[in-house]
């Protein structure tokens, strides 16, 4: 990803939010914290464990990344609870 992609991506993103697809085909802004459910054991992390993020970040790669306990994950660990 160059820089003018990773610039634009960034324009449209906030730390403090990220849109979801409910499963009835809504789109909602979820606010940070919001809860997720760990679905692939990392780290110190369980699989079921319940954690709450902090802060939605994009890596250098065009990745999601949530901010849970000062450490980013990817955000694909994880199953967001509604």
């Amino acid at each position: 990803m160059n820089a003018n992609e990773y610039g634009f991506l960034l324009r449209y993103s906030s730390s403090h939010s990220i849109l979801v697809v409910t499963f009835d085909n809504r789109l909602i802004e979820l606010a940070c914290p919001f809860n997720v459910e760990v679905i692939k054991a990392i780290n110190n992390m369980m699989v079921s464990q319940i954690k709450e993020v902090t802060q939605v970040k994009l890596s250098t790669n065009g990745k999601i990344v949530y901010i849970i306990e000062d450490e980013a994950y990817y955000y694909s660990l994880f199953e967001i609870l509604l």
